[in-house]
């Protein structure tokens, strides 16, 4: 199917609008929960630990979500596969909202994380949909948005829960999806006819088996202990290894390998997990930091509520730094503004981590951070959708976000571990642990700006 003329004049305007509010009520809903947990233990009479399955169920689901859902996409037909995707994260939402029960409320993530495929979807449509001049934009301010709604999401449920208690959290993001269900039945055309190909069931089982046990044994590390992570970490490289041979050898690979080992997609592979393991930081950590109470030494005693405006002018900031990077490429070059973006977030967490004490240091760290991940974002879908065929697009950015996934994963616990590390007297963490974890995340930017060089410096080919 051509890319580029099946739908010449259609309103853009109203499918970038779909597309968008399709990427955005899925990426609200990696962190809405986190603002909720005290009240979900309280009234589901669960545990820390168990609380964080709520967490971990999604992020399971999501990996496994993202390949599969992307590839059929590819196969059958985007917008049907998106509608797909958004019915999935309805029918989670309503399940989250009516749960009575904390095993309900953990069976109700999982199926939210199922409707991961919305980007890749997203991203295969606006290859679909835009002229090529407008594809580089579009993707920024799209990309964008994954980490506005992660902003957003530790923003907004605070008031929520206050005035309506937690479910309302979730009957606002069946509402969202509903919308965005409906928009993009209203703007984005059916595609001619469909792409070719079957699904490869045996490879995405192994893969699944390989995912869930990488994110399970690295989300319930300080649960579980060392030795049933090392079991899962085994057992997941194995599960790799097996794939890698079935994909070889089938004639309709779930993954094509060698788009994978292209140098631009390689590249931006290991930068998006080192992005991931560095970004997590920030997010974790600053709600932590501000809640804490005055009388630690250190903090700001702020609410639920308070604490995410915190982290608000990253959120600001990322909704302007997408399409700034989809202009930026093109003229300066993706690997060029990928290296900027990146040491800007390394400043950013600089920041955060010489002004612990001073709000205002906090609140322009983030907008910093912001900055530099907006355009991090965007570059990396850029150059993903650049490097590969129109019928690739699904499972090359499918494999670029589960990349990103599984190094955010890794960059939560790393972070959570520095700080509960350094325990006082008085049960809060020492100031010292956050101005390591902070330094740490900056360090980790730095490397991504290296890894980001590994692309050479090719702009776009579309």
């Amino acid at each position: 199917m051509s890319s580029r003329s099946v739908h010449p004049s259609r309103s853009t305007g109203g499918a970038f609008a779909a597309l968008l509010l399709a990427v955005l009520s899925f990426s609200l809903l990696q962190t809405l929960i986190v603002p909720a947990l005290p009240a979900l233990e309280r009234d589901l009479h669960a545990d820390t630990g168990g609380a964080s399955w709520l967490i971990s169920a999604f992020l399971v689901a999501s990996s496994v979500g993202t390949v599969i859902l992307g590839r059929l996409g590819d196969i059958f037909g985007r917008k049907r596969l998106l509608l797909v995707s958004l019915g999935i994260l309805a029918a989670g939402s309503l399940l989250a909202a009516l749960s009575e029960s904390l095993g309900l409320l953990i069976a109700a993530r999982a199926v939210q994380g199922l409707g991961a495929g919305t980007f890749p979807l997203a991203f295969g449509l606006v290859r679909e949909l835009f002229t090529k001049e407008r594809v580089p934009v579009v993707i920024g301010t799209i990309s964008a948005a994954f980490g506005i709604g992660f902003g957003v999401g530790l923003v907004a449920p605070g008031p929520l829960i206050d005035a309506f208690g937690w479910p309302s959290l979730f009957w606002v993001s069946l509402i969202l999806v509903a919308v965005a269900a409906a928009a993009v039945l209203a703007f984005i055309p059916a595609a001619r006819h469909a792409g070719a190909g079957q699904i490869d069931w045996a490879g995405a089982t192994v893969l699944s088996v390989a995912l869930v046990a990488l994110l399970l044994g690295i989300s319930q590390a300080r649960t579980w202990g060392a030795l049933a992570t090392m079991q899962l970490i085994v057992l997941a490289v194995v599960a790799f290894i097996v794939f890698v041979l079935l994909e070889r050898r089938v004639p309709a690979p779930l993954m094509n390998l060698g788009v994978l080992r292209r140098r631009p997609v390689a590249a931006a592979n290991l930068t998006a997990l080192i992005i991931g393991f560095g970004m997590y930081g920030a997010f974790t950590l600053v709600p932590q930091l501000v809640q804490t109470p005055v009388s630690a030494g250190y903090g700001f005693g702020a609410t639920v509520t308070s604490s995410g405006l915190y982290l608000l002018p990253m959120a600001v900031t990322m909704l302007f730094a997408g399409p700034v990077a989809g202009r930026l490429g093109p003229r300066i070059g993706y690997t060029t503004t990928l290296v900027i973006a990146c040491l800007i977030s390394a400043v950013g967490f600089g920041l955060l981590a010489i002004g612990l004490d001073q709000g205002w240091a906090i609140a322009t760290g983030a907008g910093i951070i912001g900055i530099g991940i907006g355009l991090a974002f965007s570059v990396l879908a850029n150059v993903v959708v650049a490097a590969v065929e129109p019928h690739e697009t699904g499972e090359a950015t499918g494999v670029n976000t589960i990349v990103r996934t599984i190094g955010g994963a890794i960059g939560a616990q790393t972070a959570a571990a520095i700080v509960t590390a350094h325990l006082t007297s008085t049960g809060h963490p020492d100031p010292a642990g956050y101005t390591i974890a902070f330094a740490v995340s900056a360090i980790s930017l730095v490397l991504a700006a290296l890894a980001g060089l590994l692309g050479g410096t090719r702009k776009a080919r579309r």
